[in-house]
C-alpha cells in the first residue's frame, strides 16, 4: 500500500547539515586522518565480506552516553565470532576521546565505531587469512537529528523481507552484514515510506530495518519479545523508564492488526532517541501525526536520563 501524505522522504537517521564534518579527522588503525584521506584496503574483511562488529554511540556534554551498555554489546559480539579487537573497553575509550579531541567535539555528536577482522591475505572467505589483525575506524560527525522529525513522526510501510532466525544470522550480531536491512529499505521505499516494518519468520511485527519499534495500546506499551532483534540499548532503556514510571510495558509477539489499530508507535535508537511513528501502511497512528501522550512524557523521561548520566 502507498504511503499517504507528502512525497518527502524522512529516516530516523536525517540529521541536520553541519559543514564542519566536510574536513573531520577519522581515526584508522590508530592513525588520525583528514576525511578525504580515510581508507581501508580493498582486501580489509568488513569490505570484503561484512567481518566486522560496529556500534553506533552518541557524545553528549562530553560523555559517551551508555558507554558501558555498548561496550557490553560490542565485545560479546565480537567474542561470539571469535574476533579479537586487540584492545580493552579503556583503549577503545581513549580511542574515542582522542578523535573527539582533534575535532574539538563535545556534544551532539554521533559515532560509529567498526571492527573488522582485519586485511586478507587473499581474497576467500576463511578467518584464517585475516593475518595482520583487526581493523579499527572511528568516525565522529557533528550530529543532531533533522528538525521536526520528532514532532512530525515516520511513515512505516510493511515489507516482505523478514528478521532471520538466530541459527542463520542472529539478529543481535550487530555486524557489517546489513544486506537484508538494506533490502527492507529499499521495498520500504518502493511502497512509498520512509523506513520498513519487518516481520520475524512467525509473521509477527518485529522491528523496522534501523530501530526497535513499539506500539502503544489501551494505556500498555508493547514491544517484541526481542528475538529476532537488536538488542538496542535504547530499547531496553525506554523498556526500564516504562517500568520505572509505572508504564505497564510487555515484550510480547502481536500483529500487524493490532498495529493498525494502535493509539500510538515509536522507533528508538542511539541518534533519534525516541522517533515518533505517524504512519504504518497508509493508516495514520496517533491522532495527533506526532507523539501522542505516552510517547511524549517517554520522550521527556529519556531526554532526562541522557542529561542525568552526562552531567
Amino acid at each position: 500500500m502507498q504511503a499517504s501524505g507528502t512525497n518527502e522522504r524522512t529516516t530516523t537517521h536525517d540529521a541536520e547539515d553541519d559543514p564542519r564534518n566536510r574536513d573531520i579527522k577519522i581515526h584508522v588503525n590508530g592513525q588520525l586522518v583528514p576525511r578525504a584521506r580515510a581508507t581501508v584496503s580493498v582486501y580489509d574483511s568488513g569490505f570484503m565480506l561484512g567481518d566486522g562488529m560496529w556500534e553506533g554511540m552518541r557524545l553528549h556534554n562530553g560523555r559517551w552516553v551508555f558507554f558501558e551498555e555498548h561496550m557490553d554489546r560490542l565485545f560479546e559480539s565480537c567474542k561470539s565470532v571469535s574476533l579479537d579487537i586487540g584492545m580493552d573497553r579503556a583503549g577503545i575509550l581513549a580511542a574515542l576521546n582522542e578523535t573527539a579531541a582533534a575535532n574539538d567535539m563535545h556534544s551532539d555528536v554521533h559515532c560509529r565505531l567498526m571492527i573488522t577482522r582485519g586485511v586478507k591475505a587473499r581474497p576467500f572467505q576463511h578467518p584464517s587469512l585475516s593475518h595482520s589483525g583487526p581493523t579499527i575506524v572511528i568516525i565522529l560527525e557533528h550530529s543532531k537529528p533533522a528538525g521536526g522529525l520528532h514532532q512530525r513522526g515516520i511513515r512505516l510501510a510493511t515489507v516482505p523481507q523478514v528478521r532471520g532466525l538466530p541459527h542463520s544470522q542472529d539478529p543481535k550480531l550487530n555486524s557489517h552484514s546489513k544486506l537484508n536491512c538494506v533490502i527492507a529499505c529499499l521495498q520500504a521505499e518502493q511502497a512509498g515510506a520512509d523506513e520498513g516494518l519487518m516481520l520475524d519468520p512467525h509473521g509477527f511485527v518485529n522491528t523496522t530495518n534501523a530501530c526497535n519499534f513499539f506500539i502503544v495500546r489501551r494505556g500498555e506499551v508493547w514491544t517484541s519479545t526481542g528475538d529476532y532483534c537488536m538488542n538496542g540499548v535504547t530499547r531496553q532503556k525506554i523498556i526500564d523508564l516504562c517500568r520505572q514510571h509505572g508504564i505497564p510495558v510487555f515484550q510480547k509477539n502481536f500483529s500487524l492488526v493490532e498495529c493498525h489499530g494502535a493509539d500510538e508507535a515509536f522507533l528508538t535508537g542511539s541518534f533519534g532517541g525516541l522517533t515518533p511513528v505517524a504512519e504504518i501502511d497508509g493508516i495514520q497512528v496517533s491522532p495527533e501525526r506526532g507523539p501522542g501522550p505516552i510517547s511524549r512524557a517517554l520522550q521527556i523521561h529519556y531526554k532526562a536520563l541522557v542529561d542525568a548520566y552526562s552531567s
